[in-house]
């Protein structure tokens, strides 16, 4: 807040109200130390000044700071909305005018209708309603809503198969990329359900149902596939579980484990799936392309993303990947790119499946 601000309404209201901390003066010593205008402006997804005076507009149009908000918006680099509010005569100001177009090159400027001032006039430079400027915020953060009034399945992460009570087999999967297709899936406006199993990474606020064998994440897909429109099988479940498990703790010079065939998931799925789309990954070593295009048929899935985990950026537990995307239409390439970007590419692609 502004001195300014402070004198319409106090800092205590605004901290009941949001339970967090207001900053006002630059100079304040009572914080654990960090250069605070710069540390919050690399919090920020997006900066809003509303309402913006007529002072500070023209002080963020001519690189004026002076305070904890002129300073944190000039360091800040997230994108920024502005909603001016003053009266109509100061609106309509030349200067006023130029700094406002001077702004709009790099905010968003939204601008009021006319209406009774705080003054008692009435005219331009009323605040925008409230709706109007949270509606811009969503289309600002989130520009593609079009998986609104969809519902998205996604599994995520490895299972894991005991061999007692102390010792598992499992897989190197880490979850990241099921985590950044239900996080895309959210963003676009998509209601979803993450099926997750072993994870290394926080999963998404998103519903996540936790699992920790095949049959448990077998189970969790199958109970909810009469809910969902598009299922994306991104888990790495384990194909085979342990025969002779044993609840007390083996104790052996040599051991021999008897595998047997988990579940398929994703072919469950694709006998049940009517309408709805499937999209299966497939990691492997070898004959890619091949082993994608089988699956593509034998899984009955609509979509493969396929990737080589034996490739530098493409492997477990990385934040990128290279892919060959298979469908019934061909296939299609892609260099090395952050999952989170793939994610919206495999989105793209589902939406113009017929």
């Amino acid at each position: 807040m502004t001195k300014n601000a402070c004198e319409f309404v106090t800092p205590l209201t605004f901290e009941s109200l949001s339970q967090n901390r207001v900053i006002s003066d630059m100079f304040d010593r009572n914080f654990d130390f960090e250069i605070e205008h710069i540390s919050i402006a690399k919090k920020a997804d997006i900066f809003v000044v509303a309402p913006a005076t007529m002072n500070v507009i023209g002080k963020f149009s001519n690189g004026i700071c002076d305070d904890m908000l002129t300073t944190t918006y000039a360091a800040c680099k997230a994108k920024k909305i502005i909603c001016p509010a003053m009266n109509t005569a100061m609106f309509e100001n030349e200067t006023e005018k130029e700094n406002i177009e001077k702004l709009s090159k790099s905010a968003l400027i939204i601008n009021g209708m006319s209406g009774r001032l705080a003054c008692g006039d009435f005219g331009e430079g009323k605040l925008a309603d409230p709706q109007i400027i949270i509606e811009k915020i969503i289309e600002t953060l989130l520009p593609k809503q079009d998986l609104k009034g969809k519902k998205v399945l996604v599994t995520a992460g490895a299972t894991i198969e005991k061999i007692d009570d102390i010792r598992f087999i499992t897989n190197f999967s880490s979850g990241k990329m099921g985590c950044e297709i239900a996080m895309s899936a959210r963003r676009r406006g998509a209601d979803v359900i993450l099926v997750a199993g072993n994870l290394s990474v926080t999963p998404p606020p998103v519903k996540t149902v936790s699992v920790k064998t095949t049959l448990e994440m077998f189970n969790a897909v199958l109970g909810n596939l009469d809910w969902a429109d598009i299922i994306i099988k991104a888990a790495a479940p384990s194909d085979y579980k342990v025969e002779n498990f044993t609840p007390n703790k083996l104790k052996s010079e040599k051991l021999t484990l008897n595998l047997i065939k988990n579940p398929d998931i994703a072919k469950a799925v694709g006998e049940k799936k009517g309408k709805k789309k499937l999209v299966i990954f497939c990691a492997e070593t070898e004959n890619l392309l091949e082993s994608a295009k089988n699956k593509l048929i034998s899984k009955n899935a609509d979509m493969v993303v396929a990737n080589d985990v034996t490739k530098p950026g493409a492997g477990f537990n990385v934040d990128t990947n290279i892919v060959s995307i298979i469908t019934n239409a061909g296939t299609e390439d892609f260099n090395i790119m952050p999952k989170s970007v793939l994610a919206d590419i495999i989105f793209d692609k589902v939406l113009k499946l017929n």
